[in-house]
């Protein structure tokens, strides 16, 4: 069965991007099929050289429970935020904080922002909140913020990502603080997961606002930018009373002690960021540049990922995203595809970006696929 026969049925697709065996099976290739990962969004210069020595040097430490508090790994994300140690919590990944969030309001309302990241929706039913979704406005994916407004004011809590997974928009910080200062009166908590904030181009975090606006909660993510999904690394920050709030929540021991340790000497890299920096300044306006001169549609993003579909022409002959993914796919380059993503039901793929070389192999093979 091809995909462009299932185009209708989002059943049984990986809710996650890095899910190549799962989607070889689906699509009848061997499991030896070779293929480049384009749908996962990981910072392709990590990890950093240096961390499997960290952690072999770590190894003595699994022998004994982390220390509850986590302070060393608190504090130095206190001292890169601006912030207070009082006012992190660290936690299993960007995913923990996301449930944790969700565990705050249970039984409540939800406003998602959607196209979006799917474990805001899932967290929320895990935790019984009834979820409301704004609609982002067609075709690139913008907020109209008098809308937005209006629903916000009706519910517990609102879910935003910014830069936003999958379209890579970026929800400007005015229309952030015009949300804050509109739910602040109504007690409406406003959650923002900044995972993608350290990969985007416009780094305009909102972490000085936490002393201003105390029903906001921010969400950060550790895996992304230093490549280290499987170590799971994240952490919340907010007012120390809503953290001691989220905490009640959090099992203890929530992250491992190996986890911990990094975060300290991961946050004082300053080369590594330095070199993200670099390539994220050079290659994500060249992509954008090389996949709109292929006739492709091409979402404006502002981070680390390309939100695209066949454009005019190759829609008129019959390529669309589907087909598109297939082909790919066939020919070595697994991409991220949005059957997953409330609002895009599988119409577009999300390509992530990597270094010069990798994104000109996908450049070479999207150009094959398309014609």
């Amino acid at each position: 069965m091809t995909l462009e026969s299932q185009s209708s049925d989002a059943m049984g697709w990986p809710s996650h991007g890095g899910q190549g065996t799962a989607l070889l099976q689906r699509f009848g290739l061997p499991t030896d099929h070779g293929y480049e990962d384009v749908s996962a969004n990981l910072n392709p210069n990590g990890p950093p050289p240096w961390v499997a020595g960290v952690l072999q040097e770590r190894i003595a430490g699994l022998s004994r429970y982390p220390a509850p508090d986590y302070a060393p790994a608190r504090e130095a994300i206190a001292a890169q935020n601006g912030v207070q140690p009082e006012q992190v919590l660290l936690t299993n990944g960007g995913a923990e904080a996301i449930f944790l969030a969700a565990a705050l309001h249970a039984g409540g309302q939800a406003l998602i922002l959607t196209p979006s990241f799917g474990e805001y929706a899932r967290a929320c039913s895990a935790h019984r909140l009834e979820i409301t979704s704004y609609p982002l406005q067609a075709p690139y994916f913008t907020c109209e913020p008098a809308t937005l407004l209006e629903q916000a004011a009706c519910v517990d809590v609102v879910f935003v990502c910014r830069p936003n997974n999958p379209t890579g928009t970026l929800i400007s910080l005015d229309t952030i603080k015009t949300l804050l200062a509109h739910t602040q009166p109504a007690g409406t908590h406003v959650v923002v997961d900044e995972a993608f904030i350290d990969l985007s181009l416009d780094e305009e975090a909102l972490t000085p606002l936490l002393a201003q606006y105390p029903h906001l909660i921010l969400l950060r993510s550790m895996t992304k930018f230093y490549t280290l999904p499987g170590i799971r690394l994240g952490y919340v920050m907010a007012s120390a009373t809503m953290i001691n709030r989220l905490a009640v929540y959090q099992p203890p021991w929530s992250v491992n002690h190996l986890a911990a340790e990094l975060v300290p000497s991961l946050l004082a890299d300053n080369a590594f960021a330095e070199k993200t920096r670099q390539w994220l300044t050079s290659e994500q306006p060249r992509m954008n540049r090389e996949l709109l001169a292929l006739g492709l549609e091409v979402v404006p993003s502002h981070t680390c990922f390309f939100l695209v579909r066949p454009g005019g022409v190759q829609q008129r002959n019959g390529i669309s995203s589907a087909l598109l993914f297939e082909r790919l796919l066939c020919r070595g380059m697994l991409t991220r595809h949005t059957y997953s993503f409330t609002g895009l039901e599988g119409a577009w793929l999300r390509l992530a970006l990597r270094d010069k070389d990798a994104n000109n192999r996908l450049l070479k093979v999207l150009n094959d696929c398309l014609c």
